[in-house]
């Protein structure tokens, strides 16, 4: 049964070594987080599973101990998921970047609670699907917690990575509402193909959570929301 989430963006710019001169301007988005996976911690869990956008080659299961790299990002920075298990061999499929930004954040709070595992969601995934994925991943334990990222539309301004759309703050506004209340209906309602169309890369790890979250009576809670750089970025914490 989930008994905790912590929501957060997942671009790789958290990492200040990837973000480099501009680190400075998501202090204030690495300290929600860090707040929020506090609040998973508190909830005493008994596995963690850290799920995040990911292209259909990097959909599926990631075990404790899956390494991740921001070379990618032109960043010498390794990361893993968790601790590989004693006697398990060490695991080689690599991290989507979205899991390997929740990795680095676990890394960043010394996360020691609760065993780690993954799972990249394929971003075409259907709100049926998400949402049954979600109710799986509920029942891997009885106190499960979540490390939910993925971020909000893409297209805030005319400098964002998908041009200005004007479609773009009520979709976000809408997410992040639901996001901050733990509303499951409305996260489950959000529209597959707007938030395509908006490069809204959390939908479908929205959707997961919202499947993991039935009848468990979660409240929400709102850490952070910006659009730096035109992307919508929001931290909730639910409990």
């Amino acid at each position: 049964m989930l008994v905790a989430a912590a929501v957060c963006p997942c671009p790789p710019l958290l990492v200040p070594e990837v973000a480099a001169g501009a680190a400075p301007e998501l202090d204030s988005a690495r300290t929600a987080c860090a707040d929020a996976l506090g609040v998973i911690a508190a909830a005493r869990p008994d596995l963690l599973i850290v799920t995040g956008p990911a292209g259909q080659a990097g959909h599926g299961p990631y075990p404790a101990g899956s390494p991740g790299t921001f070379a990618g990002f032109g960043v010498d920075l390794a990361v893993r998921l968790g601790e590989t298990p004693a006697g398990v061999p060490a695991q080689e499929r690599t991290l989507p970047p979205s899991l390997a930004v929740g990795a680095w954040l676990l890394s960043r709070v010394r996360w020691s609670a609760a065993p780690v595992e993954g799972l990249g969601v394929g971003e075409p995934l259907t709100a049926a699907r998400c949402l049954e994925a979600g109710r799986e991943l509920a029942g891997r334990a009885g106190r499960v917690a979540m490390l939910v990222m993925g971020d909000g539309s893409a297209c805030r301004t005319v400098k964002a990575p998908g041009y200005l759309d004007e479609r773009a703050v009520d979709f976000d506004t809408v997410a992040t509402r639901a996001l901050a209340s733990a509303d499951l209906a409305a996260l489950a309602a959000l529209d597959e193909s707007l938030a395509r169309e908006l490069k809204a890369a959390g939908r479908a790890p929205w959707q997961v959570l919202a499947g993991a979250a039935e009848g468990a009576g979660l409240a929400g809670r709102l850490l952070y929301d910006d659009a730096p750089y035109g992307v919508g970025y929001t931290v909730a914490a639910w409990s």
